[in-house]
This record gives C-alpha cells, sequence and structure tokens, in this order.
C-alpha cells in the first residue's frame, strides 16, 4: 500500500486550509466520521467546524484547560455554546504532559520532549487523542482524525486508533498525513 504524506516548508496556521482540506478528503476516503481538533483560542475550531458544516463528521475540540496560563481561558466562551449546538464536543481536560508538579516526575515533560523529535504537532496529536478519550469524547479503541499544531492553526494531522492515558502503550498511529519538515 502506498500513502502520501504532505510535509509543509514551515510550521503554523498558514498551513491550516491545506490540513482541513487533507483530513476532510481522508475522512470520506476511510469513512472516519470523528475529528480530534486542538483549538487554544477557537480559531482552528471555528474552521474545521465551519468546514464540516452538512458532513456526517462530529469535531472534538480540546483547547488548553483551564488554569493552564494565568486565570482567564483564551478559548471563547461564545464558541463554546455554538460549537455544541451544532453537535460538537468541547472538552477542557488535563494537559498531560503539562503534569509535572501533578505525579511530582519530569516524566510527562521527557515523553513530550521525545514526542517533539518528530514536530510539536504530532506531540500535541497524542496529547488530544489521550485527553479526549480520558474524558469520554472518543471511545478506546475508535478510530479517529486528530489535528494538532505548532503555536497557532494546524499543520499536522494524523489517523489513529484512540486510547487513554492509562492505556498509552495501545494508542496507535495509523498514518500521517501531515506535518511541517523539521
Amino acid at each position: 500500500m502506498e500513502e502520501r504524506i504532505v510535509y509543509f516548508e514551515k510550521p503554523g496556521e498558514t498551513n491550516t486550509e491545506q490540513v482541513v482540506r487533507l483530513v476532510l478528503d481522508k475522512a470520506k476516503q476511510k469513512n472516519i466520521n470523528k475529528i480530534v481538533v486542538a483549538s487554544t483560542r477557537g480559531n482552528t475550531a471555528r474552521t474545521i467546524s465551519a468546514a464540516v458544516e452538512g458532513k456526517d463528521i462530529t469535531l472534538v475540540v480540546i483547547p488548553w484547560q483551564f488554569g493552564f496560563k494565568g486565570k482567564e481561558n483564551p478559548f471563547a466562551p461564545e464558541l463554546i455554546k455554538e460549537l455544541r449546538e451544532q453537535k460538537h464536543t468541547v472538552h477542557f481536560g488535563t494537559m498531560l504532559f503539562h503534569t509535572t508538579d501533578l505525579y511530582g516526575t519530569n516524566t510527562p515533560q521527557a515523553l513530550a520532549n521525545i514526542l517533539r523529535v518528530f514536530g510539536q504537532g504530532i506531540k500535541v496529536c497524542i496529547e488530544i487523542i489521550m485527553m479526549a478519550c480520558d474524558g469520554g469524547c472518543v471511545g478506546i479503541g475508535e478510530k479517529i482524525i486528530a489535528v494538532g499544531g505548532t503555536r497557532y492553526g494546524a499543520d499536522t494531522a494524523v489517523i489513529a486508533t484512540a486510547a487513554p492515558s492509562t492505556r498509552l502503550a495501545t494508542l496507535r498511529i495509523h498514518e500521517i498525513l501531515c506535518k511541517p519538515m523539521l
């Protein structure tokens, strides 16, 4: 079998529109109807939700957890309501690779650094898959597409079988659809 990976020259939000096209094409081709997407402020969620309107696709939007940086969460509150009215899910779970103080070890940060070898977006995709699964937004063993990025926007997408953080070894990345060149 031969599949294509799209590599972007630079990371970041300038790739978002192309990522959305690639993800929707692959979702249709592989009959995947759930997309897990990282969105800090809501811009990426807004873009992807507009693109899936009228399609049999559900989004699971994963913003930063509350209190991650300061007291205010940057995700637009009115967008939460809008997405939920469209039957999408917005889940504010614990950002697993940022729990050093909770667990008292550097293991979460070490794992995040290992994943960043493949790119920040790959790290984000794996983290949001586990967060979505931990929160019951995707089923254990469910095949999904995850979309992440580097700083702002989307520049990385993978097809994966979801697993919770308690079963990390069972999480599977089947395909990398796109990512920035490093």
